[in-house]
């Protein structure tokens, strides 16, 4: 959907999330001591967003905000997510957010050897999740899910695939913050995410 224009209805109905799988996984990230973050943690960060999502969004790891309520993407840059996801037409229900790493790192430096702890967690969520459509936001969720995509910077805006599905890759929401620069490029991957949402969920209408 382009951006700006009106929401679509929904594309299929939402199944409850709530299985015995997804109560499980939860747990197991809330209680995961597979890297040193879990000594230095708030809250494991799992998942916002509706049951059964046809769009899943792939951040990089929780920041202070993120790491205090448990939840991603509720600070500044999180905010800038969801005014692009309205944007979008994305329904609560239509969407999903997880992150490459579950807990805050410090100095929001992200450790190669959590990303490597964590990344079965994300492979499961996706089962689980099972969307339609995935977008990655920033480097470091790009290289993990498509490794030799290119540079953030290169591709931000195009269609990609990943494990059979749609893979739009975009500059992560505090890249625009701390450099005000990027807000035309943002605005203009934007749009360009839209029409390609657009034509893949009217394929499968």
């Amino acid at each position: 959907m382009a951006v700006g224009d009106a929401p679509r209805t929904p594309r299929r109905a939402a199944a409850p999330l709530r299985t015995a799988a997804w109560r499980g996984l939860r747990r197991e990230i809330e209680r995961c001591e597979r890297c040193p973050l879990a000594g230095t943690r708030t809250h494991a960060v799992v998942y916002r967003g509706g049951e059964r999502p046809t769009v899943v969004w792939i951040g990089e790891a929780p920041g202070r905000a993120e790491d205090l309520a448990g939840r991603p993407f509720v600070g500044a840059s999180g905010r800038r997510l969801d005014r692009a996801i309205a944007d979008l037409g994305l329904g609560p229900e239509e969407f999903g957010i997880v992150n490459l790493v579950k807990c805050r790192p410090p100095a929001n430096r992200l450790p190669r050897a959590s990303v490597v702890a964590c990344r079965p967690y994300l492979e499961r969520q996706l089962h689980l999740l099972d969307p339609r459509f995935v977008i990655t936001l920033g480097r470091h969720a790009l290289s993990e899910l498509v490794p030799g995509a290119g540079p953030i910077t290169r591709v931000a805006g195009c269609e990609l695939v990943w494990n059979g599905r749609p893979l739009v890759p975009l500059l992560h929401p505090a890249a625009i913050l701390h450099n005000p620069v990027l807000a035309p490029r943002w605005a203009d991957d934007l749009r360009r995410l839209g029409r390609v949402l657009d034509r893949v969920l009217r394929q499968t209408l």
